[in-house]
């Protein structure tokens, strides 16, 4: 058991890191020193645990929150046949919902660090995208399958000139597969004027006042435009 929940305080150590705050760093510092004993014990926690209670465990020098968890651990594996702690499924679960936002962000051209910043500012109200990120996590069933998602309605969004929220890809989940990018399509033009392809002459000719001017300029001169 001190394996496994050595484990869980090192995948929490990650998502903590993963959000760039040193206001967290007490308690990455505080997993960590919490590693380090159970994987330095000689014998398993829960036998501790079973033995001393919640004392057991803070006499090894862990934490009051900690050696709590380690206790909900050992509970939750008695009476589940697994161990469950709380605070490590929500930090998941808050974890996945903030990669959601940040990615739809980044969709729209604002990087982590500005999201960041102008969350600060408060120009970006963050708690105002949670629920709808929420939604899609438990739409999609997982965090890469909500980004590519709202990755798919940003590309087939933009090629239209459409806005998009996170709520745009609710409604268009059903049609995720036929969303596709508005082809881009140029033109050629000639100072200023469009040109046209004859198939039957086999040559191109510049439209000027109506009339069709047979092209006879270098390739590089054709100016070729997007056009919507």
């Amino acid at each position: 058991m001190n394996k496994e929940i050595s484990e869980i305080f090192g995948e929490m150590i990650k998502l903590l890191e993963l959000r760039g705050d040193k206001a967290l760093n007490f308690k990455i510092k505080a997993y960590r020193k919490a590693i380090g004993i159970l994987d330095g014990l000689q014998v398993d926690v829960s036998v501790i645990y079973t033995e001393k209670g919640l004392k057991g465990i803070t006499e090894l020098g862990i934490g009051d929150k900690n050696a709590k968890k380690i206790e909900e651990y050992i509970v939750s594996s008695s009476a589940k046949g697994y161990g469950v702690i709380r605070d490590f499924e929500e930090l998941q679960e808050e974890t996945a919902i903030q990669n959601v936002i940040a990615h739809y962000f980044q969709t729209k051209g604002v990087g982590l660090q500005e999201l960041k910043n102008n969350a600060k500012k408060k120009k970006i109200i963050y708690s105002r995208f949670t629920k709808p990120a929420k939604q899609l996590l438990e739409l999609a069933g997982s965090t890469e399958k909500a980004k590519e998602a709202i990755t798919t309605v940003s590309q087939w969004a933009k090629t239209r000139k459409l806005d998009y929220a996170i709520e745009t890809v609710f409604k268009k989940w059903l049609e995720l597969d036929q969303l596709k990018p508005k082809e881009i399509v140029k033109k050629p033009f000639y100072k200023n004027n469009p040109m046209i392809w004859s198939e039957a002459k086999k040559k191109w000719f510049v439209i000027k006042d109506g009339e069709w001017l047979e092209y006879v300029g270098k390739k590089e001169d054709v100016d070729w435009r997007i056009v919507e």
